[in-house]
């Protein structure tokens, strides 16, 4: 047999057993999938992924135990614990990603959406437990206090650096030749540059002690802080108004002080004549008011005012009338004040009177004024070309008036709208009642204390 025929052998050999080997494992996976449900199969596959993390995670300790038992200075040491824990964190990562890649080969979108969800919990919580177990690492080397020490000579030294740097800065920049007016700027330049970097630098502090302290500590501190600002705004203040005082001969800054002096002065003197003529204005409006309230002129009205109420008195009686009056805000209009005993008895004679003939009602309304209760009834006669005002005052708490419907029809609505609004009682009117809330409303939403029954409302 010639060597091409053993080499064709051995290939085809190889072969077979290749083909024999994927058909063992197709059907060892065709049979540990009819052998086991679907949950059954996730499982497996949670418990293989479960156990290459805890192998993954052991491997990552020992190495990390490894390192740290070598023969390493302090700062080598820490430089190779963060080595060891940036290493495990990738390689952790990876084996998420991996383990993913593989779950979302097997799972529809919706599932695979969830086990992204699922991963990156999982990789957020593991590495916040890293951080927190580092920091507890650090924290067990060194006792609270000297924390706090280090934290302050850290501060303390931020600072010193800085202020060298300020001042070396300052320095250079002094020594270069420039003329003196370039001089004063490049000054004022740094200066601003120093004050702009020690109040970052001092923001910086308070809020990392603000971090470290209570409330009432850090309120306490922020007011301390105003406090000094403020000192060292005063002192910049009367440095600046010092040195431009040197600046400047005695005889400037004393037209300086004169000018200043005179500018008070006068703004003082503006003040004083506002005041005044705005005292004289109100002096003039009150004046002009007092003259509109008491008119020299006798009203066009009077005489028509006098005839209703000497005819009120001939005929309904002397005391019939509480007052009488020229309404001057109202058109002058004659205006009777009636007793509520006589109230109806004028209505009626104003009403039936030939020579009066009051035929038409035009208006009837009530007004709460807290002391008492009032009905405003405004009334036209066609045959006088007149109107008149009658008014009556009722006792608040049982506010009741006879009925004017049986005088004029046009009574009917408005009575009913006061009861409704102002609860007026108009005894002996057809049918009184609300009209435009419900019989069951609680109160009269017209009164000046009323309070809603249902607050919603």
């Amino acid at each position: 047999m010639s060597e091409k025929e053993d080499l064709a052998k051995q290939k085809a050999e190889a072969a077979a057993k290749a083909k024999a080997a994927a058909l063992a494992k197709k059907q060892a996976k065709e049979e540990e999938a009819a052998e086991k449900p679907e949950g059954e199969i996730d499982i497996a596959k949670q418990k293989a992924a479960a156990a290459a993390k805890a192998k993954a995670a052991a491997l990552a300790k020992k190495q990390a135990k490894e390192e740290e038992a070598a023969e390493k200075p302090e700062g080598e040491m820490d430089i190779a614990k963060q080595k060891a824990a940036a290493a495990a964190k990738a390689k952790a990562a990876a084996l998420a990603k991996k383990q993913a890649k593989e779950e979302a080969g097997e799972k529809p979108e919706g599932e695979m959406d969830i086990a992204k969800q699922k991963a990156a919990a999982a990789a957020k919580a593991k590495a916040a437990a890293l951080a927190r177990k580092q920091a507890k690492e650090e924290a067990g080397e060194k006792p609270e206090g000297e924390i706090d020490a280090a934290k302050q000579k850290a501060a303390a030294a931020a600072k010193a650096k800085a202020a060298a740097l300020a001042k070396k800065q300052a320095k250079e920049e002094e020594a270069v030749e420039k003329p003196e007016g370039e001089m004063d700027i490049a000054k004022q330049k740094a200066a601003a540059a120093a004050k702009a970097k020690a109040a970052s630098l001092a923001k910086k502090q308070s809020k990392e002690e603000a971090g470290e302290k209570p409330e009432g500590e850090i309120d306490a501190a922020k007011q301390k802080a105003a406090a000094a600002a403020k000192a060292k705004a005063a002192a910049l203040a009367r440095k600046q108004a010092k040195e431009e005082a040197g600046e400047k001969p005695e005889g400037e800054i004393d037209a300086v002080k004169q000018k200043a002096a005179a500018a008070a002065k006068a703004k003082a003197a503006a003040a004083a004549k506002a005041k005044a003529a705005a005292a004289a204005k109100n002096r003039t409006a009150v004046q002009e008011s007092e003259e509109a309230d008491t008119p020299s002129e006798i009203s066009p009205n009077q005489s028509k005012l006098d005839q209703i109420v000497s005819a009120i008195e001939s005929h309904v009686g002397q005391g019939a009338l509480l007052e009488n009056y020229i309404n001057r805000l109202s058109k002058d209009v004659p205006t009777l004040v009636a007793n509520p005993d006589t109230y109806f008895s004028i209505a009626k004679f104003l009403r039936y009177d030939e020579q009066l003939d009051f035929s038409y009602l035009s208006e009837l309304h009530g007004t709460d004024f807290e002391s008492h209760m009032e009905i405003y009834v405004h009334l036209h006669s066609f045959k006088m070309n007149q109107s008149v005002a009658l008014k009556v005052k009722l006792d608040r708490d049982t506010p009741v008036i006879p009925s004017l419907v049986p005088l004029w029809s046009g009574a009917n609505w408005p009575e009913c709208e006061a009861y409704d609004l102002l609860g007026i009682n108009f005894y002996e009117h057809p049918d009184l009642k609300r009209i435009l809330l419900g019989e069951d409303w609680k109160g009269y939403p017209l009164r000046k204390d009323y309070e809603p029954y249902d607050v919603e409302v």
